[in-house]
């Protein structure tokens, strides 16, 4: 029996980007098509099958602890992005800012998007949402170099609109104007979780 359903939202790929060294910055350089293996974009220096753990999961295991690699590609919405702009006062957020690596446009609050959703491209291509993708200082200290001054209120302002996290379900190519669908998993509240551990 399916347990994923297809919705009728449909988004479009508006923005495709990798980062070749976080060594150097947080900011990633734009693409017109993007080959995708089961380690994440290619080029992008967050891919990979396993990562190191980080703050994102710091509750969970020691940092520097080896870990799937669920963080392989972020994704955030062109209307959440437009929206965090405005409220900043800029004109605009470059997406290569902040270290996007797809922009999509046309599914309605993205950051809120299910785990384990599937967007699945025209072209094939298959990406499984992790969860949402946390403000952090990395970009809003990139946006400052851009736009001295704002990029202190990045975090606060994007909170809850800064995109999704997620990882290769299956591989293929990405080009810029693909048409992708969202499926999505039961929704249900674990009624359980919302006790607060002693």
């Amino acid at each position: 029996m399916p347990i994923l359903t297809p919705t009728a939202i449909v988004g479009q790929v508006k923005g495709l980007y990798v980062n070749n060294s976080r060594d150097i910055d947080l900011e990633s350089s734009s693409l017109d098509q993007v080959n995708v293996s089961y380690g994440g974009f290619d080029g992008e220096d967050h891919g990979g099958l396993t990562r190191d753990s980080c703050s994102r999961v710091k509750l969970q295991y020691k940092k520097g602890t080896e870990i799937r690699n669920t963080r392989q590609i972020s994704i955030l919405s062109q209307e959440e992005l437009d929206a965090v702009a405005n409220e900043m006062g800029l004109e605009e957020i470059e997406p290569e800012w902040i270290g996007a690596n797809l922009i999509i446009e046309g599914i309605p609050i993205l950051t809120q998007l299910p785990p384990s959703s599937r967007l699945i491209f025209d072209g094939g291509v298959s990406l499984v949402v992790d969860m949402e993708n946390g403000p952090c200082r990395f970009a809003a200290e990139q946006i400052d170099l851009h736009r001295p001054g704002k990029g202190a209120g990045f975090a606060k302002i994007a909170k809850g609109r800064r995109g999704v996290t997620a990882w290769v379900e299956k591989i293929g190519a990405i080009s810029l104007g693909e048409n992708v669908r969202l499926h999505i998993p039961p929704q249900r509240i674990y009624e359980p979780a919302m006790a607060t551990p002693d």
